[in-house]
């Protein structure tokens, strides 16, 4: 097995990406310019990676430092993690988003080629570069699917809604084509796209978590309420046309989505482009997330409801069969409690997060 290049190796998702491939032996070279990762999370993957791990500090649009790296160590695998993440932010500062997910993206596939091809930075031939490519995509990509569109299967249109979702969708298309340049070219790749319903949970063992600044999502905002960080938690809207009025989603624990990457780098063939979504298929609404909290924490948590947030579409719930039929692999944590008890096991272990 060749070396996997692990991108955005320091983030929430990435990090628990690193262990997952340490510990089916894998060797991982990890690429973050910790604008939002964590060095704290590549300083403990190293006490149990068994000098099997390599960081280098570089943003994925750094053409040069990718060649040297992709060649160097002679990468045949990626995940890439990579990526400005935050809706909100990407309607106030949209160019930088198409910058960091779609612009970079496009420099690490130059990257990519560039190893192939043997003439990376590096200056040495390789073996023939990378062969399999996983992208990290989202379901932001589908925006606010039609009633009967849910749940949303891979067919369902796509039409997002904030300059996040289009600029993944963007890399998406700009993958595709790649990937077909290179079977035209005869070097082909294997890609696989894989679009992420609601992320949650920790790593059960305690040695990684979540910790962003600013915090958005409802499970770690939940919970630093319950740690008395936060006084409240507010609840949009409760008028919806849902059993309890509350927004319904898709929760996949954070072990169970890295499990579906390594099960779909292991069935991946070169040549083959795959597109799946990663979700329980099980709805959860907000009230049900703050009440497993209440019963995970034993904390009161105080919620004040609120009105509607603009873009937030009632259910947001994934099918999953394809990844199902296709390559063997489904949820296997599928509690809230055990997703919330997870977090709050990092949260109570570390409540300041990666900081001393």
């Amino acid at each position: 097995m060749g070396t996997v290049l692990v991108t955005g190796a320091a983030g929430y998702i990435g990090s628990h990406a690193v262990k997952r491939l340490l510990a089916a032996g894998r060797r991982v070279i990890g690429v973050d310019d910790l604008s939002a990762g964590h060095v704290g999370a590549i300083e403990r993957l190293r006490g149990v990676a068994g000098g099997r791990l390599e960081f280098v500090r570089a943003g994925v649009g750094d053409r040069g430092t990718m060649e040297r790296v992709l060649g160097e160590h002679d990468v045949t695998e990626v995940l890439h993690f990579a990526a400005s993440a935050l809706v909100g932010e990407s309607v106030e500062r949209t160019t930088k988003y198409y910058l960091n997910n779609t612009g970079a993206t496009a420099s690490l596939l130059e990257a990519c080629d560039a190893a192939a091809n043997g003439t990376g930075a590096a200056g040495r031939a390789t073996s023939g570069g990378v062969g399999l490519f996983v992208f990290s995509s989202t379901c932001a990509t589908y925006g606010e699917p039609s009633a009967e569109h849910i749940p949303i299967g891979e067919d369902c249109p796509q039409c997002p809604i904030n300059p996040y979702g289009r600029s993944k969708l963007a890399s998406e298309m700009l993958l595709k084509d790649w990937a077909e340049s290179r079977r035209i070219a005869g070097r082909p790749v294997g890609l696989a796209l894989l679009r992420y319903f609601n992320v949650a949970g920790s790593d059960r063992e305690g040695l990684i978590g979540e910790d962003h600044t600013p915090e958005t999502h409802i499970i770690p905002v939940v919970l630093q309420v319950a740690q008395g960080s936060r006084e409240s938690v507010r609840i949009f809207g409760t008028d919806y046309g849902t059993p309890d009025g509350t927004c319904l989603r898709d929760y996949i624990h954070v072990e169970d989505l890295v499990d579906a990457h390594a099960a779909v780098l292991g069935r991946l063939g070169t040549g083959e482009v795959r597109v799946y979504n990663l979700g329980n298929g099980t709805p959860v609404s907000v009230r049900q997330i703050v009440e497993a909290a209440r019963r995970v924490t034993r904390h009161a948590i105080p919620a004040v409801e609120t009105a509607r947030r603009a873009g937030d579409p009632p259910v947001l719930l994934a099918d999953p069969s394809k990844i199902w039929r296709e390559v063997g692999w489904r949820a296997s944590i599928t509690s809230v409690d055990d997703m919330v008890a997870s977090a709050w096991k990092w949260f109570e272990a570390n409540p300041r997060g990666y900081r001393p």
